[in-house]
């Protein structure tokens, strides 16, 4: 009976340990516990929380300093969510691509908009490749 008590408290203690933080309900010691987290960075949390909630991961690692995608990332392993979620890359905002101006071709594309061709010059030299 002893042993089934002890094996119970153990799990209770191990569940606990690796509980999840919130990022909008944490306290400056809950976000310190989570690795790579210190007391600049769950002031810095802290703060723009105060503002209002994080949304998403994407809207946490915008408005927190010094929070990117490889952060993000370590934290959410660590147990730090937004709004209960885990951190997944596809969650964070897409890379904006610059649209391309209208009439204007890549360097090296055809007027297509398609890859330029290229082909190699008639007298060059033969590599060890296309040696017989």
């Amino acid at each position: 009976m002893l042993k089934k008590i002890f094996v119970l408290l153990s799990l209770l203690y191990a569940t606990l340990a690796f509980a999840a933080v919130e990022v909008n309900t944490g306290t400056a010691a809950d976000l310190d516990s989570i690795k790579g987290i210190g007391p600049g960075t769950s002031s810095r949390i802290i703060k723009e929380r105060k503002k209002g909630e994080f949304k998403d991961w994407a809207d946490f690692i915008s408005r927190v300093k010094g929070i990117g995608d490889k952060n993000a990332a370590k934290f959410s392993a660590s147990g730090l969510t937004v709004n209960g979620a885990a951190y997944t890359p596809s969650a964070a905002a897409p890379a904006k691509a610059s649209p391309a101006k209208p009439g204007s071709a890549a360097k090296g594309a055809a007027p297509g908009g398609t890859p330029a061709a290229t082909t190699a010059a008639p007298n060059a030299p033969a590599t060890a490749a296309s040696k017989p």
